[in-house]
């Protein structure tokens, strides 16, 4: 691991001086170059995951598709919207308009006397080890996304935002950040929130990220692909994703609730809802684990003909209407 961390850190440190740097004192951000090398590190991770992409998982869906691409334009809008989120774009009108809310209130938390809590130091002797601590804080926030994927599905004004989400109807490793920007702006919120309440480090909230949408973006992809029997219950496979995204298999919306689907009823909100690890859906009843793969999309798509929208800025203004209920 050390090798690895001084190897990140020595190409962060030539991104910064050779980009960063001189970029941020053009144009007047001397001030703010402590949050400039930070968000160097976010732009490095997001180029070596494009490169994965491009040169693993892109191969990948090409040898072994589940469906043939016969919807071009709509994935180049997702190509967009991964550019925009793995190179650090939202990331950093997140830093210029929530960032100085959350640290007006760590402040006041820190000032009430609330010290930092660090999950990873309750058990001494163990958790030292800086595998054994990214294990741990991987699997709490792979807890609580899963819960949040459930909140995102079971509310209905949520998911008149993440239904864009699921609208994709030509699936592919590029899909997993097309997402509305308010649906992402509270998601991330809350892990941050999340992060600073168990202690996370900066560079191991950085990997955890990093593990998540890398693998994410497995998940999405157009590629048929299980991990047998035993593997399809330790990570979660692109089958196993693919039928949360599947026509009204995977994923209902509170609006209309459960419908019988093959004669059975699937649960509330849906199956599949795990974002690494499919223990929760095993736990809580929400896992299907059959080997299929079914079409892509929501429901209103096929019976109603709703209009999620094609380019970006036409589904972010979608997404606001059906959050206001005017779309």
């Amino acid at each position: 691991m050390d090798w690895i961390e001084d190897a990140f850190s020595w190409v962060q440190q030539w991104l910064f001086e050779t980009l960063m740097q001189p970029a941020m004192f053009a144009l007047g951000l001397g001030h703010l170059l402590e949050d400039g090398y930070a968000a160097s590190g976010w732009l490095l991770v997001g180029l070596i995951q494009i490169a994965i992409l491009v040169a693993v998982i892109g191969p990948l869906q090409r040898w072994r598709p589940v469906e043939p691409v016969s919807d071009r334009a709509t994935i180049r809008t997702d190509v967009l919207y991964t550019l925009v989120h793995r190179l650090g774009l939202f990331r950093v009108a997140l830093f210029f308009v929530v960032d100085p809310w959350f640290d007006e209130l760590f402040g006041m938390v820190r000032v009430a006397g609330f010290g930092t809590f660090h999950l990873d130091q309750l058990w001494p002797g163990v958790t030292d080890n800086a595998l054994v601590s990214f294990a741990i804080y991987l699997v709490v926030f792979d807890f609580v996304d899963y819960w949040m994927h459930r909140a995102q599905h079971g509310l209905n004004w949520w998911w008149s935002l993440h239904s864009l989400h699921h609208a994709q109807r030509q699936m592919t490793m590029w899909s997993d950040n097309r997402n509305h920007l308010l649906d992402d702006l509270l998601r991330d919120s809350l892990l941050v929130l999340l992060a600073q309440l168990i202690g996370v480090a900066p560079g191991q909230f950085v990997a955890i990220v990093a593990v998540t949408q890398l693998s994410e973006s497995l998940q999405h992809a157009n590629l048929r692909l299980w991990f047998g029997r035993v593997g399809e219950r330790l990570w979660i496979s692109p089958r196993f994703h693919r039928l949360h995204h599947s026509i009204g298999i995977g994923h209902e919306s509170g609006e209309t609730g459960p419908v019988i689907v093959q004669g059975r009823s699937p649960a509330l909100g849906g199956h599949n809802f795990g974002v690494l690890f499919p223990w929760w859906d095993m736990l809580f009843g929400t896992g299907n684990f059959e080997q299929r793969y079914d079409p892509t999309g929501v429901r209103d798509q096929v019976e109603q003909g709703r209009d999620y929208g094609r380019g970006f800025w036409s589904q972010q203004g979608l997404g606001l209407k059906r959050l206001f209920g005017k779309g």
